[in-house]
């Protein structure tokens, strides 16, 4: 629970007052079956007066308690939303920052959970630990220190089931953590399914498979209720075993003390007194129990979110003496590159290609030949194993992350669109004008449609873009890409829902217009990359071959396979 200490930290005066307020309500309250229990004794059959007085008393303590509990109660809740508050800021900071392989590990689905579900306990447990940890401790404490002054010998019935229910209480909620963990990696599973079919819901309507979905769904969530059925069970029966020892403690007193007043060796009045506080005490170790339950959860949660927030980073920056800089024509320099996602086969494998600036690479190959792979290594997703990639002469390692990602523009197949504006999803929270807009458009070929609707650039698009079509969707995430000017610009398979035509013009505007931005387009169809200065053809992960178009039809066999396979030999300039 380290977490909780770092976030708590700035809070601690505000606690500390809001503890000396719950204090004082407590012990008011704490007072009332005392003062009660000398009015029964010592004040009823005298003067109305003292009545009244000890009676005011009452009220007073009773007003106080109401009204400084209410007032630490109010802190108390502000004191964890801005904990939480902060929490979840730092949460999701660091969620965007984690490299993609910590995100591969963590899973997306994982990540939501945390920041919602594991958030949200860790807050409740702050919460209420203002107010009940210091209200129950008095409570328990206080409560048996008065009864010990009142009637010694009824209290040592009462604190002999103490220990049972400690004990109780610290076995069962040892076992909480590891459950509520499972239950948290279940959450996390079905939110993937929930995630998934939320995403591909038009292509589950499309092959009617509603059915098997809903069979999917019903795996992770019986999984998720059997786990949660075996921690509410476990972590549940601590109430009821408390409460049994509570009442066997209570029956205990009653036994006794009508013993004890029929010997004449306590009072009634101080039976009735030590009854009232063996309910506050009672209901104390109720607290206590909800704590402890309250702890597991927010335990297990905790660590998962420390798991994230204390995850190092495995992308950093590298110094210039363990990677220098090298003497190259070359804008963008592959050398000897080699990689592994999961460090067994290499999903590229000496990989070398140069190309200058201003000039455009294509990659093509069958799927599962390592061209997203290439993207992701010189967008440094990912660190190579071996070799290095170099821009301007400059290992990438050794690039800050602010100056090297403001050199690209980048369009994927798979990109994402925010429930915003055209105009926004293009401007992307840059501080792009109005006309870099418009010129980004007119490039990617979407200005005429766009300005098609009756809003214009105003247009709402839906999350994911999903109200209009996929040519429409790829030619906005292509304006977004070009729209900063980069120096580097990557369309990873982003023309794929375009016809000849558009693709076509796409590629020349492209050409006119960005006649000093690299391009590096990764594409299924030689159509895409025909006219690219450099042609790169992958199969698991190798360069099998290297050139022009020209070149490749006559040096590569793979390559004229494709092309004939996907034209017949034809193609649209």
């Amino acid at each position: 629970m380290k977490l909780l200490h770092k976030y708590l930290k700035p809070y601690y005066l505000r606690m500390l007052w809001g503890f000396t307020i719950k204090t004082t309500g407590t012990v008011s309250e704490l007072m009332l079956p005392f003062i009660l229990s000398h009015i029964l004794t010592n004040v009823i059959g005298k003067s109305i007066g003292e009545v009244i007085l000890w009676g005011g008393l009452m009220v007073v303590c009773s007003a106080i308690a109401c009204i400084f509990n209410i007032i630490a109660n109010r802190k108390a809740a502000k004191v964890s939303r801005n904990f939480a508050e902060e929490m979840r800021r730092d949460l999701f900071k660091k969620t965007l920052h984690l490299s993609a392989r910590q995100t591969d590990l963590f899973t997306i689905p994982s990540l939501e959970s945390r920041i919602t579900t594991d958030t949200y306990n860790v807050h409740h447990f702050v919460n209420m630990m203002q107010r009940l940890g210091v209200r129950a401790p008095i409570m328990l404490i206080g409560g048996i220190a008065i009864t010990l002054l009142m009637d010694a010998y009824l209290s040592l019935v009462m604190i002999a089931m103490l220990p049972l229910i400690f004990v109780t209480v610290y076995f069962i909620s040892s076992k909480g953590v590891p459950l509520y963990s499972r239950v948290q990696k279940s959450v996390d599973a079905m939110v993937r399914v929930v995630r998934e079919d939320a995403h591909g819901i038009r292509v589950i309507k499309a092959l009617s498979k509603t059915d098997y979905e809903h069979r999917r769904y019903d795996k992770v969530n019986k999984q998720l209720v059997g786990n949660e059925i075996k921690a509410g069970v476990i972590m549940g029966s601590v109430n009821p075993i408390m409460t049994f020892f509570m009442n066997m403690g209570s029956v205990a007193v009653i036994a006794i003390g009508a013993h004890r007043v029929t010997g004449s060796l306590s009072t009634p009045e101080t039976v009735i007194a030590f009854m009232q506080y063996f309910t506050l005490i009672s209901m104390a170790m109720m607290s206590v129990t909800r704590m402890f339950v309250m702890y597991t959860k927010a335990a297990a949660s905790a660590k998962r979110i420390s798991e994230v927030v204390e995850a190092e980073a495995d992308i950093v920056l590298k110094e210039k003496n363990e990677y220098p800089d090298i003497k190259s024509d070359g804008h963008i320099k592959f050398d000897c590159v080699s990689f592994s996602y999961n460090g067994k086969k290499n999903n590229a494998e000496d990989v070398s290609f140069t190309v200058k600036r201003g000039g455009s690479v294509g990659i093509i190959g069958a799927t599962g030949s390592g061209k997203s792979t290439i993207v992701k290594l010189l967008l440094r997703f990912y660190d190579v194993d071996e070799g290095a990639i170099y821009i301007n002469g400059e290992d990438i390692r050794t690039i800050e992350k602010e100056r090297f990602y403001a050199m690209f523009g980048t369009a994927m197949q798979q990109d994402f669109l925010y429930a915003d504006t055209i105009e926004e999803n293009i401007k992307f929270g840059r501080d792009i004008t109005d006309d870099e807009v418009i010129r980004a458009t007119e490039i990617a070929q979407a200005r005429d449609f766009i300005e098609g609707f009756n809003d214009g650039f105003k247009h709402m698009l839906s999350q994911h873009g999903t109200n209009i079509s996929g040519g429409q969707k790829q030619r906005i995430l292509i304006a977004r890409a070009i729209a900063a000017k980069p120096e580097i610009l990557i369309l990873d398979d982003s023309s794929s829902a375009l016809d000849y035509k558009t693709d076509a013009a796409l590629r020349c505007a492209l050409k006119e217009s960005l006649g000093e931005t690299t391009t590096i387009t990764v594409a299924q169809r030689v159509s895409s990359v025909k006219n690219c200065d450099l042609i790169i053809v992958l199969d698991e992960g190798r360069i099998i071959g290297m050139g022009s178009h020209e070149e490749l039809l006559e040096s590569s066999e793979e390559y004229a396979e494709i092309a004939e396979s996907q034209m017949g030999g034809a193609f649209v300039d």
